[in-house]
């Protein structure tokens, strides 16, 4: 495979340092989340698993990984900023490693953001904005990404109104982990398959 040469904004990643990152940056925000919970004596936001739950968090993914198609064609800077990204992340990562790409971020980040937070801070629209906006930071890997930040933070709401809206942290946990995993094996296909005809 023909790899693009490299932009002086990006640097080039190996798959063991992005899944060491993934993992870190996963066992970090468990501790923040449990330390949080605990000293703070945050109840969790419920978590039960049920169809309705799995058809709430396929329905998230579908609409997240809809709105993400159209902006990308919609919004230039947009697409420069999660190619770049993606690329960063993903080019690196082999097919399997998708699964860990859905998994970690997809339960430590929701177990924090909506899990903790949004209990803590009042499940307000506030709550909401707050936890989005901490949620849109921590996908900002430069300024230059600013385009992906603000998409994050709009993704971090969908997710924090799925999990007020039906008071369960399932549907965000589905919903974050099946659009990473979907969306990665989008970008791994369309890449992969034009680098295969060029």
């Amino acid at each position: 495979m023909n790899h693009p040469p490299s932009s002086p904004e990006s640097e080039t990643l190996t798959r063991t340092q992005v899944l060491l990152a993934m993992i870190v940056t996963a066992l970090l925000l468990l501790v923040v989340a449990k330390l949080w919970q605990f000293l703070g004596q945050v109840p969790l936001l419920s978590a039960e698993f049920t169809p309705m739950a799995l058809l709430w968090g396929c329905g998230l993914m579908l609409g997240i990984t809809g709105a993400s198609t159209l902006i990308h064609r919609l919004w230039p800077a947009y697409r420069r900023s999660a190619d770049l990204y993606l690329d960063l992340v993903i080019r690196p990562l082999d097919w399997p490693d998708l699964i860990w790409l859905g998994l970690l971020p997809g339960l430590s980040e929701e177990l924090l953001f909506r899990g903790v937070m949004l209990p803590a801070l009042g499940f307000s629209w506030g709550a909401i904005a707050l936890s989005s906006l901490l949620f849109g930071v921590l996908h900002l890997s430069s300024l230059n990404q600013w385009p992906y930040m603000v998409w994050a933070t709009f993704v971090g709401i969908i997710l924090a109104v799925g999990a007020i809206v039906t008071g369960n942290l399932i549907v965000p946990i589905i919903a974050h982990i099946l659009t990473n995993f979907v969306s990665g094996c989008l970008w791994k296909w369309h890449h992969q398959h034009h680098s295969s005809e060029s």
